[in-house]
């Protein structure tokens, strides 16, 4: 077993501590890689404080992971010691079930091994995540991060990047689309860069107008306040495709109005309660309203090929282990533009 520093929320709401955790030894199908750079996502929050939950503690959070890789079994062909390796949401799943076969590891009919929080596919072994020092996983479910790529700024890619790339991808986003974003937070910003690189005409539907300059600086052509009544009036029936990342109580019924016939608004935020929406909000128009997971794992790899070719990363903050506490206040605060990602070398010299 391997020693390794991490970490951990050692009860449900408690400060995260340093915690050692053992690591299993590389098989001949997994890759051993060292820890650089592991982003906090707002769901880190959720699980360490069990907000959903089912969570087990102690937990190790943190599924944007991007390091070096130190070993590599001998059955493994796509990567050699030195490459940059990354882990997103997923380390593992069956393999074999349909959904998996179709590449959507993520609802692996036996039930996905995520990052954190989890279990390997023994159902026994608890896995734990990015904030730590290194990290063992199968070939299958670690991603190769292109040249030219910041590290740092690639770690978010693995969980926002994904989750916002994915539905522009089902939903067919292309150039010459309108697409609305709704919030410009950590999912919203990267929601615009993918679109703009698209070639959509993007507009940011946002709350705060202080916001306006980063929005058209990330790509956005358009900008509209939905505080004010009379945006929904002046956009109604523009959208193609509307990405919606908020994640606090909102009326769906006001923002389907602005997507056109036959148009889709896709939910990645998810907000605490149900959302009463009209039938006819989606009947006068044919309209669509769907919601989107993370990506499978070759879609996450499209999706960071298609930031190499775009020069796309996250607009991040990069903080020392040891604020971790202070970063999980400042986030629920939005105090931060638009990602917090820990140096994992701070841990390393604790």
């Amino acid at each position: 077993m391997l020693k390794t520093s991490t970490y951990a929320a050692p009860a449900a709401g408690k400060p995260l501590v340093p915690f050692t955790i053992d690591r299993r030894d590389p098989g001949p199908k997994d890759v051993l890689f060292d820890v650089l750079y592991a982003g906090v996502c707002h769901s880190d929050i959720h699980q360490a404080r069990d907000e959903w939950g089912g969570a087990s503690f102690p937990m190790v959070p943190g599924h944007e992971i991007v390091g070096r890789v130190k070993q590599v079994g001998s059955q493994v062909t796509k990567f050699k010691v030195g490459d940059l390796a990354a882990v997103g949401c997923l380390v593992d799943s069956c393999g074999d079930c349909g959904t998996c076969r179709q590449h959507l590891e993520m609802f692996c009919e036996k039930g996905a091994a995520f990052t954190y929080n989890s279990t390997e596919m023994d159902r026994k072994t608890p896995t734990y995540g990015g904030y730590s020092t290194q990290l063992v996983v199968t070939e299958h479910f670690a991603l190769k991060v292109p040249e030219g790529l910041d590290p740092a700024g690639t770690a978010p890619l693995l969980c926002a990047g994904i989750t916002t790339y994915s539905p522009l991808r089902q939903y067919n986003c292309k150039k010459g689309d309108r697409v609305g974003v709704v919030g410009l937070g950590g999912l919203g910003h990267m929601a615009v860069k993918f679109a703009a690189a698209m070639g959509a005409e993007v507009t940011m539907l946002s709350t705060s107008p202080s916001k306006e300059a980063d929005a058209r600086r990330l790509g956005a052509q358009g900008f509209a306040l939905t505080k004010d009544d009379a945006t929904f009036r002046k956009l109604a029936n523009r959208f193609d495709l509307i990405i919606n990342t908020i994640s606090a109580q909102h009326d769906y019924n006001k923002y389907l109005g602005m997507v056109r016939p036959l148009g889709t608004m896709v939910l990645v935020g998810a907000p605490p309660e149900p959302t009463p929406v009209g039938a006819f909000a989606l009947i006068n128009g044919n309209k669509r309203l769907a919601g989107s997971n993370i990506g499978g794992i070759a879609e996450t790899q499209e999706m960071l090929d298609f930031c190499a070719k775009h020069k796309i990363v996250s607009d991040i903050e990069i903080i020392p282990i040891q604020k971790i506490n202070e970063a999980y206040e400042r986030m629920m605060r939005n105090d931060v533009r638009y990602r917090f990602v820990i140096d994992i070398a701070s841990l390393k010299q604790a």
